[in-house]
C-alpha cells in the first residue's frame, strides 16, 4: 500500500473512532420507583337526623278560660273583671283612686263601678281602699279622696294605673310618686311636684269634716291626663291580674271547703292588724254568687246607686308588715311571694301569690298545685292581710262552724292585739299636714 493510501486509510478510521466516542451516550442512572401514595377516602359522615321539636302541649287548666280576647259587637272582655265591656273602656288604663274607710267619711260615692278595690291597713289601725276603675265615665265623682301610702302605689302600678291621690306620707311615698315613668294625678299638696288640681273639688257634706269632703271630678281627671301628657293605652306587655273563666262557665271549686261567711279580722274583732275596728265581714250568696259586704255592723252601701257592695271573688293577701315610726306608718312587702286564701262560688281556695317580674306586673296567684288560680268573671276584693295578724282571719258555711286557717303567722311585733282599739283617735290619725 502506497503511503498516501496508508495515511487515507488511518485517518478514515481515526474519524471513525471519534465519531463512535463523540455520539455515544451514558447510560442513564436508574430511577427509584416514586412511592405508591394512599390517599384515605374521607369517612363517609352519617346523614344529621334532625329532631323536630314536639310543640309545647297547651296548658291544661281545670276550667275553661278566657284566651284571646277578641272584640264582639264593639266589647271586649276586661281584663279587670273578665266581662264584656266597651272597647273603648276595657283598652285604657284604669285609675286608681285614693278612697277613705272610717266612719266618719261614710258612704262613698263610686265605689260599685270599680272593678278590683284593694283594702290594706294604715295608721290608726283601720283601713284604707284604693278602687281600680275602667268604667268610670258615667260617674260625676268618686270619693272621697285621701292620701296615699307607698304600698299602695306599688300595687296600683301593677295594674298600670293612673294613680288618684289627695295626700301623702312623704317621708315614704314623694320620691316614688314623683317618678317620671309613673303615672299621677294629685291635688296639691307639699310633696307633689306636678300637680293636677283641675282632677278635684269638694262636695258640700254637712256635719262632715273637711277632709272628707274632696273628690275626683270625671271631668277634670280627663283634662288632667290630656296636660300632664299621659298615655292611657296599656303597655304592649301588659300582665293582667287574673286568669278567668271562659263564659258560661262556673269555676265551682266543689271539692274544696265552703266559705260563705268571710272575716279578715275575726268575727270578734279585738285586734290591732287593721281589720278589729269596724268588724269588716263578707255574706256569700248562693242566688247570685255574689260576696257582699258588711262593716261597723251593717251593710257597706255605695251613695251613688244606694246599693250593698258586693263582688265575685275575695282575695285575702297575707303581706309581712312593720311600723315603721312613731307616727304608727306601716310598710307591707308586696313584691315576692307570699300565703293566701282566694274565695270564689263559696269556697276556699288555700293558695300562694307571687310578684317577681318588677313594679309594673301584678301579684298573680296559685293553688297548691302550683297551677293559676281560675277567677270567676266579676270583681273582685282583695284584702291585704297583715301576716303577724294573719291568726285573726275566720271563715266557715256559717258563723257556728268558722275556721281559723292554717296559714303561717306570727305575733304583732307592736304588741297591741289585745289591747282595746279607740275608735275615735283610729279616725283623727288620718288627719296630718301632709295631706291638707
Amino acid at each position: 500500500m502506497s503511503l498516501k493510501k496508508k495515511k487515507i486509510f488511518f485517518a478514515a478510521v481515526f474519524c471513525a473512532f471519534l465519531c463512535l466516542t463523540g455520539c455515544g451516550k451514558e447510560e442513564p442512572a436508574p430511577q427509584e420507583e416514586p412511592e405508591e401514595q394512599v390517599v384515605e377516602e374521607p369517612a363517609e359522615e352519617e346523614p344529621e337526623v334532625v329532631v323536630e321539636e314536639e310543640p309545647e302541649p297547651e296548658p291544661v287548666t281545670a276550667y275553661p278560660v278566657i284566651e284571646e280576647r277578641i272584640e264582639k259587637d264593639g266589647e271586649i272582655q276586661s281584663y279587670l273583671t273578665g266581662q264584656w265591656t266597651s272597647v273603648e273602656q276595657a283598652k285604657r288604663r284604669p285609675v286608681a283612686v285614693m278612697i277613705p274607710n272610717n266612719r266618719p267619711a261614710m258612704p262613698q260615692y263610686g265605689l260599685s263601678k270599680a272593678g278590683i278595690i284593694y283594702e290594706a291597713p294604715v295608721e290608726g289601725r283601720i283601713t284604707r281602699l284604693m278602687a281600680v276603675f275602667e268604667d268610670f265615665d258615667d260617674l260625676e265623682r268618686i270619693g272621697p279622696v285621701r292620701s296615699s301610702r307607698d304600698y299602695f302605689v306599688y300595687v296600683a302600678m301593677g295594674y298600670e294605673a293612673i294613680y288618684c291621690n289627695w295626700g301623702l306620707a312623704r317621708p315614704y311615698v314623694e320620691e316614688l310618686i314623683n317618678r317620671p315613668n309613673y303615672y299621677n294625678v294629685s291635688a296639691a299638696v307639699a310633696g307633689i311636684h306636678n300637680p293636677a288640681d283641675e282632677a278635684f273639688g269638694r262636695v258640700s257634706r254637712p256635719g262632715y269634716a273637711t277632709e272628707f269632703t274632696g273628690y275626683l271630678k270625671i271631668d277634670g281627671l280627663f283634662k288632667a291626663v290630656d296636660r300632664l301628657g299621659y298615655d292611657w293605652n296599656y303597655d304592649a306587655d301588659y300582665v293582667p291580674p287574673f286568669l278567668f273563666a271562659a263564659d258560661d262557665v262556673t269555676a265551682d271549686y266543689a271539692d274544696n271547703d265552703a266559705a260563705a261567711v268571710i272575716y279578715p279580722g275575726g268575727r270578734s274583732g279585738g285586734n290591732s292588724g287593721g281589720y278589729g275596728t269596724y268588724h269588716p265581714y263578707f255574706e256569700y250568696h248562693e242566688d247570685d254568687h255574689l260576696y257582699y259586704r258588711y262593716q261597723d255592723g251593717k251593710k257597706q252601701i255605695d251613695e251613688y246607686n244606694d246599693e250593698q257592695l258586693a263582688v265575685s271573688n275575695v282575695i285575702f293577701q297575707y303581706c309581712h308588715g312593720e311600723v315603721r315610726d312613731d307616727h304608727d306608718y306601716l310598710a307591707f312587702g308586696v313584691h315576692g311571694e307570699g300565703d293566701a286564701l282566694v274565695f270564689t262560688n263559696g269556697r276556699v281556695i288555700k293558695a300562694t301569690w307571687q310578684r317577681y317580674d318588677g313594679d309594673f306586673t301584678p301579684a298573680k296567684f296559685y293553688d297548691e298545685e302550683g297551677s293559676e288560680i281560675i277567677f270567676n268573671q266579676g270583681k273582685t276584693w282583695v284584702c291585704n292581710i297583715w301576716q303577724e295578724y294573719g291568726e285573726y282571719v275566720q271563715y266557715g258555711e256559717d258563723d257556728e262552724h268558722l275556721i281559723t286557717p292554717d296559714v303561717p303567722s306570727v305575733t304583732g311585733t307592736d304588741q297591741k292585739e289585745d289591747e282595746d282599739v279607740d275608735v275615735e283617735s283610729a279616725d283623727d290619725a288620718e288627719s296630718d299636714d301632709s295631706e291638707e
